[in-house]
């Protein structure tokens, strides 16, 4: 019993470090992702507007799980340090991408269609799985 504590004692801070880490990342990702919307998220989130809140939802998702399968098959804090960063850049340009392609998908999430919203967050999380696999190798 004695080596499973002392093993806890060493291994905590570590995990404590890389998910402090991670979890800053993804707070600077979804800011990122508010400041690029070509809406105001919050604001109309706080007037109801549930297409807005189910796309949001899908962003902080899609920005999470490449995070944290980054996160998983780093041995160190240094490549959660590099690829962390590389998988918010991926997926933030593949939301704006999407927003280019699909041109009036921002103007119906807005109006709050929810089919707009679930088609964009089904992209948002297909995106995230291939961008979690790629940095897994």
């Amino acid at each position: 019993m004695t080596a499973v504590i002392q093993s806890f004692w060493a291994g905590f801070p570590i995990l404590m470090l890389h998910m402090s880490v991670t979890i800053a990342m993804l707070a600077v990702g979804i800011f990122v992702y508010i400041k690029i919307t070509p809406y105001d998220d919050i604001k109309l989130i706080r007037g109801g507007n549930t297409a807005v809140a189910v796309s949001l939802a899908g962003a902080i998702l899609g920005l999470a799980l490449p995070l944290a399968f980054s996160m998983a098959s780093s041995i160190s804090i240094w490549e959660v340090l590099i690829w962390g960063p590389v998988t918010l850049v991926v997926q933030l340009l593949a939301f704006r991408f999407t927003d280019l392609v699909l041109k009036d998908l921002s103007r119906r999430i807005v109006d709050g269609e929810i089919g707009a919203a679930i088609l964009l967050v089904s992209i948002k999380l297909g995106v995230a799985a291939i961008n979690a696999a790629a940095v897994t190798g």
